[in-house]
């Protein structure tokens, strides 16, 4: 079997819904509608049907709610988002494995309420959050509750990057240029989150908790060899073994993420992202349905490039399907 752990899902009553405050998002929904698999489930069936053993987890596509309406009707728009994934999981079990809860962040107190709702009624098996809410990282103490219920529910935060075409690449310009803002900029923003997840302390205080990051986290492998030169050099400025509230060197709280393979193929990039998180923090994932056959062309990238990568059939097994089942409790 394979799980794709990371795949997106606007369905038809919820896009309905939040389609009413789509002049908040228009760049988005330019997108959105142009991939008709994020609502027309029986054409994403098909395309399912193309690939032996697979299966899906799914979760919502963007915007993120906060940035779209307040938190009462946040809070309504993300049950009509999680129950009705959740009846499409309940329809198609032998190819939706498993949904993660789209909860509103702007209203924390809500959006644990619907994180335990989605995990403890619905059978979700994790949540949703963006590198940024309304502009404030995702280390900010506000956020610590969601943090903790996961933590105690033992189950993953997905992460996703949200960095828009109006934020420009130079102060100088209003808006960004040669779709840098997505193609590089969803990596920086996702290095960013993580970096500043370690050193609040989130992964030193709550050792067990398991962030799933977007493209094969972002920057950090490509970077390792950096990451741990440049805090060498702090550390020895500070005269200090660690840094202010952690007990390890921060490249081994980087290791503790895990890292999907949705980076449209590339065999060398893989293994640099399995080399640095290990076979045990690799899952597979491709972003479907974003590219120009809807679909079909990550799920075939990103199968092929992982069966090119030269690794060991237990390898395979983990990034496949094994690391997924023990993430999620499958």
């Amino acid at each position: 079997m394979k799980i794709d752990i990371f795949t997106h899902v606007m369905l038809p009553r919820y896009k309905k819904a939040v389609y009413k405050y789509s002049d908040k998002f228009e760049t988005e929904k330019k997108v959105q509608d142009r991939r008709p698999m994020l609502t027309d489930n029986e054409g994403r069936l098909r395309k399912l049907d193309e690939f032996e053993g697979l299966v899906q987890v799914l979760s919502t596509t963007m915007p993120p709610l906060e940035e779209v309406v307040d938190p009462q009707v946040g809070v309504e728009l993300a049950r009509i988002c999680n129950d009705e994934m959740a009846e499409l999981v309940a329809r198609h079990p032998e190819r939706y494995i498993a949904a993660i809860a789209n909860i509103p962040m702007n209203d924390m107190d809500a959006a644990v309420r619907e994180a335990e709702r989605a995990v403890k009624e619905l059978g979700f098996k994790g949540v949703q959050i963006y590198t940024n809410v309304n502009g404030k990282p995702m280390s900010s103490e506000e956020f610590m509750p969601l943090y903790e219920l996961m933590s105690r529910l033992d189950l993953p935060i997905w992460i996703h990057p949200v960095r828009r075409s109006h934020d420009p690449d130079y102060a100088t310009e209003k808006i960004s240029h040669n779709q840098i803002f997505s193609i590089f900029g969803w990596p920086y923003d996702t290095t960013t989150t993580m970096t500043r997840l370690v050193f609040a302390g989130v992964l030193e205080k709550y050792p067990n908790i398991k962030f799933i990051t977007h493209h094969c986290g972002g920057m950090v492998p490509f970077f390792a060899e950096r990451i741990m030169v440049h805090y060498n050099n702090g550390l020895e400025r500070l005269g200090a073994t660690h840094f202010p509230g952690l007990t390890k060197h921060p490249i081994e709280y980087f290791r503790m993420f895990y890292a999907d393979t949705a980076l449209n193929g590339g065999p060398s990039a893989l293994r640099c992202g399995l080399e640095f998180f290990g076979e045990d923090h690799l899952v597979f994932g491709t972003d479907m349905p974003y590219d120009v056959e809807n679909g079909s062309l990550s799920m075939r990238q990103t199968i092929d490039a992982i069966e090119k990568m030269g690794v060991s059939s237990s390898a395979k097994q983990k990034i496949y399907e094994g690391n997924a089942r023990k993430l999620l409790h499958l």
